[in-house]
């Protein structure tokens, strides 16, 4: 569909989407719910490695071309199952971050953006704003080299 075009996109802040193509079969790092948006967060093989060798837990930092996205859909309640259970509904998002120092080096060496899908016309749009909270938010867990999310049990 329309969509295979969105590793043409870049972000106001010089992100490309390409940099993360094939993320739709990268290994979960762990989920996440508001009360809007349910998110399932997946990493590069390289940020999964470094996950497994301790990393940020370890006091060591990601390596460089480590990659994360922030799957975001809005939730619908099941039909189908016989318990209540917020399902997908609509993809909504990708929130993506990237470790490359030389050209993030205010930022703690992440680049961040935000990627909006649209299901009506099936596109993805860069979003105009810098990211969704970005370096901002992410200043909070510094300590874990900027990443909320530990790599979860399975």
């Amino acid at each position: 569909g329309p969509n295979n075009d969105k590793y043409s996109l870049t972000s106001p802040g010089g992100i490309a989407f390409s940099d993360f193509r094939g993320y739709e079969d990268w290994s979960v790092v762990s989920s996440a719910r508001t009360d809007e948006v349910l998110k399932v967060i997946v990493a590069n093989p390289a940020m999964i490695q470094a996950y497994k060798a301790g990393i940020p837990g370890n006091g060591q930092t990601f390596p460089e071309g480590s990659m994360i996205v922030k799957l975001q859909w809005k939730p619908k309640k099941s039909t189908e199952a016989p318990f209540a259970v917020d399902v997908p509904d609509v993809f909504s998002q990708a929130f993506v971050m990237e470790k490359d120092s030389a050209r993030f080096p205010k930022s703690g060496g992440w680049g961040y953006a935000l990627f909006n899908y649209d299901a009506a016309s099936d596109t993805f749009a860069a979003d105009p704003s810098p990211s969704d909270c970005g370096h901002a938010c992410h200043v909070a867990v510094k300590a874990k080299d900027h990443i909320f999310h530990p790599y979860q049990t399975r």
